[in-house]
């Protein structure tokens, strides 16, 4: 491959694709307690700015309609970890959860409970296998989302090379979705080479440590997808750490305020951006509509928005996600 690079000069985009998003236990009342629905949010993670402006979205619709909402997360993306916060809530009666599921087969069973204590579900970001249970499914549309990654990296490197997928874990419905989505973009072009996906466990020391040892075998890389915001961190950490500072293109997956300093300082070049203010919107107004026994749509996709530099201080600014509601 010759050394010409092209600059990436992609538009704020919007097509069907995913969100993921985190905040720390708190409630907010939003009404009277007479016949006050009550709603339940248990993020994937607690902490991650994605989580925090799906929360931000869930609090904003279920202020107009004068619901209550308790929110909890763990604190790593654990099925261990999730069970026994979603056992607790189960425990407690609200009439509606929205919960993003940190594995699809391990909380399967503990949400089917829930459904079967007469708390209507609705799956935000993440699924199970077998979501039937559920008044509702609402992510991104991950598939696209990674073969957007993909088409991000191409601009940049339109003489093609070897790219890596840095993920978090197996298992995980949306990750797992953009990884399919990069990897059948990647071989259906003959000038990229897939040098396949690593697991970092969602610990950015760990991302950067596979970077590292990636780049130490194949110096030639040219491109990184990161499928989520600790992935993309780490990626980062390790191409510095590798001196590869401007010769590895990185296109993260999500937006939070460090992926846009990594973006404003030209360490990441582009941003997948999901929608959670939308999801967690969308996600009150299904549980809702459950509670009232109206009907419900089963599965909805959400967009993304593309953001490079040059659209950041128009609708890629705006697509940035939040830190605090």
């Amino acid at each position: 491959m010759s050394g010409m690079r092209k600059s990436l000069a992609v538009g704020a985009i919007t097509v069907l694709v995913g969100a993921t998003l985190a905040a720390c236990g708190s409630s907010d009342d939003g009404g009277s307690d007479g016949g006050t629905k009550k709603i339940a949010f248990v993020q994937g993670v607690a902490g991650d700015q994605f989580y925090i402006t799906m929360e931000c979205g869930i609090r904003e619709e279920a202020k107009k309609t004068g619901a209550k909402v308790e929110v909890q997360g763990p604190q790593k993306f654990d099925p261990s970890l999730q069970k026994p916060i979603v056992d607790s809530v189960v425990a407690s009666k609200p009439d509606a959860l929205l919960v993003a599921p940190t594995d699809v087969s391990a909380m399967e069973a503990p949400l089917k409970a829930a459904e079967r204590a007469g708390i209507k579900v609705v799956l935000v970001d993440t699924t199970v296998k077998d979501p039937s249970f559920a008044a509702s499914e609402i992510s991104s549309d991950n598939v696209g989302g990674g073969e957007a990654a993909f088409k991000a990296i191409k601009e940049l490197n339109p003489d093609g090379g070897k790219v890596l997928v840095v993920s978090t874990d197996p298992g995980v419905s949306t990750v797992d979705a953009r990884v399919d989505g990069f990897k059948k973009a990647t071989e259906a072009d003959s000038s990229f080479e897939y040098l396949g996906v690593q697991y970092s466990h969602n610990e950015p020391a760990q991302a950067a440590k596979i970077v590292t040892a990636a780049l130490q075998k194949d110096p030639d890389i040219v491109g990184v997808f990161a499928t989520n915001l600790f992935a993309a961190e780490g990626t980062a950490t390790g191409i510095r750490q590798a001196g590869k500072n401007g010769k590895v293109d990185i296109v993260g997956f999500d937006a939070g305020p460090d992926q846009v300093k990594a973006l404003e300082d030209g360490t990441v070049q582009a941003l997948v951006a999901q929608s959670p203010g939308e999801i967690g919107t969308k996600g009150v107004q299904q549980a809702l509509a459950a509670l009232d026994g109206k009907s419900t749509e089963k599965k909805i996709q959400t967009g993304f928005t593309i953001i490079t530099k040059e659209n950041l201080d128009g609708e890629g600014g705006d697509a940035v996600y939040k830190d605090k509601c």
